[in-house]
């Protein structure tokens, strides 16, 4: 008799399948068929049992699993997702979609999914349930973790580790081990989470500051519930949300950004001058309101056109003059400095060669991997996994690397 456990994984029985859930939101099938060739079998919620060896059950179920990842959903959206691990052969810097960004400063970018519950339709990656993308991705904790390390190691200043991904973070089921691994390394002295938070409760706000989150940086765009709906593009609890963010602020720095989209949110934005100005104490150590200007991007979603900064700032000023805060915010307001650049391997307009990895987030896109980094290659729908490519970057900045095969 062999039983296997998994702690990330959870089986559910089917008709013909077992149902195979990873980290809460992901999943893939087996066919009852295939386990039965390997035994009569017995599911739990985090084991299986079969009626054979141990060598067997865990050699025959892994061939199961790995067939398995290959074909791994996001249940939010039903996108194929890759799963970025350690011997995956992706590396963490250079696609800026997930993994880790450093700007060289000393806030390191980390970026653990891309999974949204939220479908926002200002959404600056097009992230949601509308998003033309085609593939999610989902990183292994201890994966992100070393390679963070490696980057913080580097730096001459105290590390904030910003978990800013792509998508909401409160859904990346590893999250307080997450904050609580980067905050074991002595030179990470903040850790900020930016998220939606219609995902918070007064547990999970206490777990997460149990394991040494510093900051929450909470995007409330509206205080009117129908309005909040209709811009997050889905069911938006504001009641809730404001619940939260007052129960947070008495335990750790809390941060409300509003994005202002012209002609959407723009007379909304003095109750959330307000209600930022109810949250802030003399125990504040940053900010308590980081209004953003709405920005059109190339990969967004662009309802409107965007203000120029010139009028975004001058928008702000009479809330600045009534309130006493400071509006116009700074990287040095939250203690960002400029640090230890990480070198480039490559260049723009260099054609270098490159092994493809993985399928890209949008159609006709390959995420391909050279010196350690890995790169975004448009133009590439007929490249096969694992084949050599000649890739012609036309980005570079800040180790984000996009190009074309050539």
């Amino acid at each position: 008799m062999a039983v296997l456990q998994f702690q990330d994984l959870e089986f559910v029985d089917e008709k013909d399948s077992v149902k195979v859930l990873f980290l809460k939101i992901y999943y893939f099938r087996i066919e009852k068929k295939e386990l039965e060739r390997i035994g009569n079998f017995k599911i739990s919620l985090h084991s299986i049992e079969f009626d054979c060896s141990e060598k067997k059950a865990s050699n025959k179920f892994g061939q199961l699993l790995e067939k398995g990842f290959a074909g791994l959903k996001c249940s939010l959206n039903n996108l194929k997702t890759v799963y970025v691990h350690k011997n995956s052969g992706i590396p963490l810097v250079g696609a800026g979609v997930f993994g880790l960004i450093d700007r060289n400063t000393n806030c390191i970018e980390v970026k653990p999914l891309t999974a949204c519950n939220l479908d926002c339709l200002f959404c600056s990656v097009d992230a949601g349930k509308s998003s033309k993308k085609v593939t999610d991705y989902i990183i292994e904790k201890d994966y992100l973790v070393e390679e963070f390390n490696k980057l913080a190691a580097r730096k001459e200043h105290p590390v904030e580790a910003h978990i800013g991904p792509q998508g909401e973070p409160l859904l990346y089921a590893p999250l307080t081990d997450l904050i609580r691994d980067l905050r074991h390394n002595p030179k990470v002295k903040i850790v900020s989470i930016d998220t939606n938070g219609t995902l918070l409760t007064e547990k999970l706000i206490d777990n997460l500051v149990s394991a040494g989150l510093t900051r929450l940086n909470i995007s409330i765009h509206s205080l009117d519930e129908k309005k909040c709906s209709y811009m997050a593009g889905a069911s938006y609890n504001i009641k809730h949300v404001l619940k939260m963010v007052e129960y947070a602020s008495k335990k750790l720095n809390v941060l409300l950004a509003p994005v202002v989209v012209p002609s959407i949110n723009d007379e909304d934005l003095k109750n959330i001058v307000e209600a930022g100005r109810k949250i802030m104490s003399e125990k504040s150590e940053f900010p308590v309101l980081g209004i953003q200007n709405y920005l059109n991007y190339k990969r967004g979603r662009n309802p409107v056109k965007q203000r120029s900064w010139e009028e975004f700032f001058e928008m702000l000023k009479p809330f600045e003059k009534v309130t006493g805060l400071k509006l116009r915010l700074a990287k040095e307001d939250f203690g960002i400095l400029a640090d230890k650049k990480l070198g480039k391997p490559f260049e723009k307009k260099q054609v270098i060669k490159a092994v493809v990895v993985c399928d890209g987030p949008l159609l006709g896109e390959k995420v391909a991997a050279a010196n350690g980094r890995t790169i975004i290659v448009d133009k590439a729908a007929r490249a096969k996994n694992n084949s050599v490519i000649n890739v012609k970057l036309i980005r570079d900045k800040h180790n984000i690397f996009r190009g074309v095969m050539e």
